[in-house]
């Protein structure tokens, strides 16, 4: 990608309350990516900023915490989001060791997909004060079909900062999608986290139609309530959930070219939306696709947005 880009920042009062640094760029390929625009760099969308100076950063990060609207929202960290800011963690680690020449006592946040090497994880928690950590599902056909990953990469680097960095971790977070991310993926992953520790934190986000499940139904509160039961009868004691539910959608009729390629309905459903997009790697797997940067996901725009 050339120069770190950042796409925006802004003071953001989603937990952990912070400045957050969206950063341009993702290392999937999500088919429910809420910012899409972000994301899919380089491309057609263009970043709102570009490449931003560490120390200049790092300064208007630390002043925009100490504003009087930083201090009333509560305010206390960097939070590097995107997009994924793993492709980007040498820009990350300057912007860190700025911030902290200007105040020693800087905190960051990480908000990650987990999909990274052991080193660079170890990297990560060098800097970082606390970590978000995405857990898009348990099973590594629905992982595939859902973000173009494996899986394994995912859950081994889950339970090394469960066992070794628990107190960085701000909390694990699985969105629940209707008929494919949802009570089987949310028992797996309750099972696999409560396993390792089951003080272990994770909350569940409300999925909102966007990106190429832009027409997908958003999950209900019934379903939320489902799915937290289900995770703490699993043996998870600290499961909450967030978001909007109950936006209308319709699922689609599984497309028979994907049909044999998933052994599961939920990774058959998710595979749908991309092979009707154009995708023809099946099972997803974005690392090998000859396609690359004219990848028909990434293009996609989509009809509404929620």
């Amino acid at each position: 990608m050339g120069l770190p880009t950042v796409a925006v920042c802004q003071l953001h009062p989603a937990p952990p309350q912070s400045y957050t640094v969206f950063l341009a760029g993702c290392n999937f390929r999500c088919l429910n990516c809420q910012n899409w625009f972000i994301a899919h760099q380089p491309g057609r969308w263009e970043p709102v900023r570009g490449f931003v100076d560490p120390m200049e950063l790092a300064r208007e990060g630390l002043e925009a915490i100490r504003s009087p609207m930083g201090r009333w929202m509560g305010a206390d960290r960097l939070f590097f989001s995107g997009g994924e800011p793993t492709i980007h963690l040498p820009y990350v680690e300057v912007v860190m060791r700025a911030a902290r020449k200007l105040d020693p006592s800087a905190k960051a946040n990480f908000d990650t997909n987990g999909f990274l090497t052991r080193t660079s994880l170890e990297r990560v928690l060098s800097f970082t004060t606390s970590i978000t950590f995405d857990l898009k599902a348990f099973h590594d056909d629905v992982h595939r079909a859902v973000t173009g990953a494996p899986v394994e990469p995912v859950l081994r680097n889950a339970e090394y900062v469960a066992r070794h960095a628990k107190d960085k971790l701000w909390e694990f977070r699985t969105l629940v999608i209707p008929g494919v991310v949802a009570e089987e993926e949310v028992r797996a992953i309750a099972l696999f986290l409560a396993s390792i520790d089951p003080s272990l934190p994770l909350c569940l986000l409300v999925f909102r139609p966007n990106f190429v499940m832009d027409q997908h139904p958003g999950a209900t509160d019934r379903l939320m309530l489902r799915c937290l039961k289900i995770a703490r009868e699993a043996g998870l004691e600290n499961v909450t959930w967030s978001g909007s539910p109950n936006i209308p959608g319709v699922p689609p009729s599984v497309h028979p070219e994907v049909e044999a390629r998933y052994p599961r309905r939920e990774s058959r459903i998710a595979a749908t939306y991309a092979y009707r997009v154009g995708c023809r790697t099946h099972p997803r797997f974005c690392g090998t696709c000859t396609l690359r940067s004219r990848c028909p996901v990434r293009q996609y725009v989509p009809y509404r947005t929620t």
